[in-house]
């Protein structure tokens, strides 16, 4: 009998061990222990580069390391996707500091770090209290592109476009005279997937740096937004549709590429950013960059839009091997001297003590309008709360107004803009 109680009490011991191992193995996820880099990138412009760097470095490191770059306007939801995969990034990007918030838990702690020792300015970096949650890793402006030799052949110099008024008459005549002179006056204002980013984001940061400027600064999204300057946006916003290669109603297509237009000299003005100056300096290397003029008072004394929307995040979610394999491979590309030369001619200015100067003539242009004491026009529009649904949403205003130009349409392109801030930051807010 004593032999029977002990058996019995063995077996159930042995299925309470079972039992316990099976819901061990249904509930948590195995560790993982892999030694790997994966870079889910921000930037489709950089892709290339990146590839090329990352198998360099994977060659050099006999380590695995890729680059994933989502298409343009799907980035957001590619991390929130890729973060909970089985094959998560080992480093990704931050835009602001919602997405801290946002993304809290992944974030490793990048203070001590090797990468954050070789940063020349700590202005850049994104934090969570004491925590360094993100660092940047570019700085960036973005304004109207000219070609000033397209301008002065149409009679006008580039360097007297100082205000809206002034750009205005130089856009609408070389427009108007397109036929003969054998250019249009601005690039195809593509409102596709692919580019409506220029102008639901960055065109739109003339309302926001506006307001902002108004309030004294924000250090964080405010939950609404006035529209004191909506009709400064239409106003360029409509020179600019209105007198560009491609009728309003077709902005829509798919098939429109407003830098290769610039590029091929079809075009003596362009929307876009420092990004765009590796690219369209192969061809039109004396191109030049000029503030967003939109009818604002005083804005003579405005200089270019200057800023970051881009930080690095180490994945504190994945092997502490990779974690360190992630920051080597940062560092590398901070302090090799092919790696950071290759970023530097892509990306223009980065805040690190041993990269290369920047040869990068649209951020010498605005260097050169705060050396004449022009404000400089901050990156208000990367508050904008649930990023991607907001933009979709302004997109959609846009495309709609464009095929109809009526008081309207543009009033739900308002809407967009105001009533539209208010709907996402209480979305955005009410999910946390």
């Amino acid at each position: 009998m004593k032999a029977k109680r002990v058996l019995a009490f063995l077996l159930a011991a042995l299925m309470i061990v079972s039992l316990a191992a099976c819901g061990k193995t249904e509930d948590t996820k195995p560790v993982d222990t892999r030694t790997y880099i994966y870079w889910l990138n921000f930037k489709p412009e950089l892709d290339a580069t990146l590839q090329e760097l990352a198998a360099t470095y994977a060659e050099a490191k006999k380590i695995d390391v890729k680059v994933v770059t989502p298409p343009s306007g799907e980035y957001g939801s590619t991390l929130s996707a890729q973060l909970e995969s089985d094959d998560p990034p080992t480093m990704f990007v931050l835009g602001n500091n919602d997405d801290v918030k946002t993304y809290e838990k992944y974030l490793a702690d990048l203070k001590g770090t090797d990468i954050q020792k070789e940063l020349s300015s700590d202005n850049y970096n994104l934090y969570d209290g004491s925590k360094i949650a993100a660092i940047g890793y570019c700085y960036e402006c973005f304004g109207i592109i000219v070609n000033p030799e397209l301008v002065q052949l149409a009679g006008y110099k580039a360097s007297d476009i100082k205000d809206f008024a002034s750009l205005k008459a130089a856009v609408e005549y070389i427009h108007n005279n397109a036929s003969w002179l054998g250019f249009d006056a601005f690039s195809s204002c593509a409102m596709n997937e692919s580019n409506a980013w220029r102008f639901t984001g960055h065109m739109a940061n003339l309302e926001y740096f506006y307001d902002e400027r108004d309030e004294g600064g924000w250090s964080e999204a405010p939950s609404s937004i006035r529209g004191r300057y909506t009709e400064n946006f239409k106003n360029l916003y409509d020179l600019c549709i209105n007198n560009c290669r491609t009728s309003p109603d077709k902005l829509n297509s798919e098939n429109l590429y407003p830098i290769n237009e610039f590029k091929l000299r079809e075009t003596a003005f362009c929307l876009g950013g420092s990004w765009d100056y590796a690219e369209i300096s192969e061809t039109v290397p004396g191109a030049i960059m000029i503030p967003l003029y939109s009818g604002m008072d005083g804005e003579d004394r405005a200089g270019l839009c200057c800023g970051t929307e881009n930080y690095w995040a180490v994945n504190d979610k994945v092997s502490k091997s990779a974690q360190e394999a992630t920051l080597k491979f940062m560092y590398w590309l901070v302090t090799n001297d092919k790696a950071s030369a290759a970023l530097v001619k892509q990306l223009g200015v980065m805040p690190y003590r041993n990269v290369p100067a920047s040869e990068n003539t649209f951020l010498k242009n605005a260097d050169a309008y705060t050396s004449k004491g022009n404000y400089v026009m901050d990156w208000a529009f990367r508050y904008q709360p649930n990023s991607e649904e907001y933009r979709a949403d302004l997109r959609s205003a846009l495309i709609n107004y464009n095929s109809d130009q009526t008081d309207a349409n543009w009033e739900n392109v308002k809407k967009a803009l105001t009533d539209g801030w208010a709907q996402q930051y209480s979305k955005q807010n009410e999910s946390k």
